[in-house]
């Protein structure tokens, strides 16, 4: 599967990123009551936000899936860890589907990866999922995360997993 990514537009977007996020199945997007309103004002927040961008992959070019990435150094993970040159802390979330397509989570990530470490500059991609979303570690593993340690954030208790240009490419080498 092919996708490309453009940044979200937090007006134009909201509509289809609410339902998204508020849907049963983004449960760990931990956004399940917000209105449509907190939704468009979290990714404002975002587009202001030097240290965090929110874009949407796009297949034929329609969004079928949202991503985010971060400077761990100032966002989400700031006294959790010691962050090293070229870490970028990342999240992504597929929208629920009355279709479902064999393996296609699995390829947004590898595309979400590959995106990443299309920056020179990136060495080290941070993921904090909740230590309970057995899914997405599977997934993570699968494109060559290896977890740290569980930390406690404020909203929730997370394993601290990362995935260096090396083992990205080596997982979906094999």
């Amino acid at each position: 599967m092919t996708f490309t990514f453009r940044t979200v537009d937090p007006l134009k977007d909201g509509e289809l990123l609410h339902s998204w996020v508020t849907h049963p199945k983004a449960a760990y997007w931990m956004m399940q009551d917000a209105k449509l309103e907190d939704v468009e004002r979290a990714y404002m927040e975002i587009a202001a936000d030097e240290h965090h961008h929110a874009l949407l992959g796009l297949r034929a070019g329609e969004p079928v899936f949202l991503m985010e990435k971060y400077d761990p150094a100032h966002r989400e993970l700031v006294g959790l860890y010691e962050p090293r040159p070229g870490d970028v802390g990342m999240h992504f979330l597929t929208p629920p589907t009355d279709v479902p397509v064999h393996g296609f989570t699995r390829s947004v990530i590898t595309a979400v990866m590959r995106h990443l470490f299309e920056d020179p500059a990136t060495s080290r991609v941070v993921v904090e999922p909740d230590v309970s979303n057995t899914a997405v570690h599977a997934l993570n593993e699968a494109v060559g995360f290896v977890p740290e340690r569980e930390i406690q954030k404020p909203e929730k208790k997370a394993l601290l997993s990362f995935c260096t240009r090396e083992s990205f490419e080596k997982a979906v080498a094999a």
